[in-house]
C-alpha cells in the first residue's frame, strides 16, 4: 500500500489544530504496534510542548518540516536551552535528528506541519520522560514559560 500526504491534507490539519485545545494535532500513518511511528504533527503557535526525553527505553526522533516555521529547542540537564535549529518551509534547516536522551522540546513560529518518525511501539508509560525543571501541560505556569522560551527563541533568531 502506497499513502500520499497531499497539500490539502496538511491545510485541512493545521485548521484542526486551531480548533483543538492543545492547538495542535497529528495524523497517523503507522498502526499502535509498529516498531515504527509516523505522523505529521500539524501546530500553530501557542501550543506547548513540555521539554522532555526519550530513555529507557531511549528513542530517536526526527521532525522534517513540510509548512511553517518550528523552532526545535536542545536543552541541558539544568534547563538552559543550548541549541535552538528553526525548521522553515522556506529556510536553510530542513531536518532535526534528536538523539536520544536529549532533553527538546518544539517552538512554533507560525502555523506549521511536520513530519515526526520516533521509534516505537507506544507506551504512554515509558514514551518520555519530562524535564523536572518545565511545568507540565495545562498548568497555569505553563503559558508563562512557554513565553519565555518563545522570547529566548526570538532573540536568538
Amino acid at each position: 500500500m502506497i499513502r500520499a500526504i497531499t497539500q490539502q491534507m496538511i491545510e485541512d490539519l493545521i485548521v484542526q489544530a486551531a480548533a483543538s485545545p492543545r492547538k495542535r494535532t497529528i495524523y497517523r500513518l503507522h498502526d499502535h504496534e509498529e516498531p515504527v511511528q509516523r505522523m505529521v504533527n500539524a501546530m500553530i503557535p501557542g501550543t506547548y510542548t513540555p521539554p522532555h526525553k526519550h530513555e529507557n527505553p531511549d528513542k530517536v526522533e526526527l521532525f522534517s518540516i513540510l509548512v511553517g516555521k518550528v523552532a526545535v529547542l536542545h536543552f541541558d540537564d539544568a534547563g538552559r536551552i543550548e541549541t535552538v535549529c528553526v525548521l522553515a518551509e522556506r529556510g536553510p534547516v530542513k531536518i532535526v535528528d534528536i538523539a536520544p536522551r536529549t532533553y527538546h522540546a518544539l517552538v512554533v513560529l507560525e502555523p506549521s506541519a511536520v513530519m515526526e518518525i520516533i521509534q516505537g511501539p507506544y507506551d504512554a508509560r515509558t514514551h518520555k520522560q519530562f524535564a523536572p525543571w518545565a511545568p507540565p501541560e495545562n498548568t497555569p505556569e505553563a503559558a508563562d514559560y512557554l513565553r519565555q522560551i518563545e522570547r529566548e527563541v526570538l532573540g536568538r533568531s
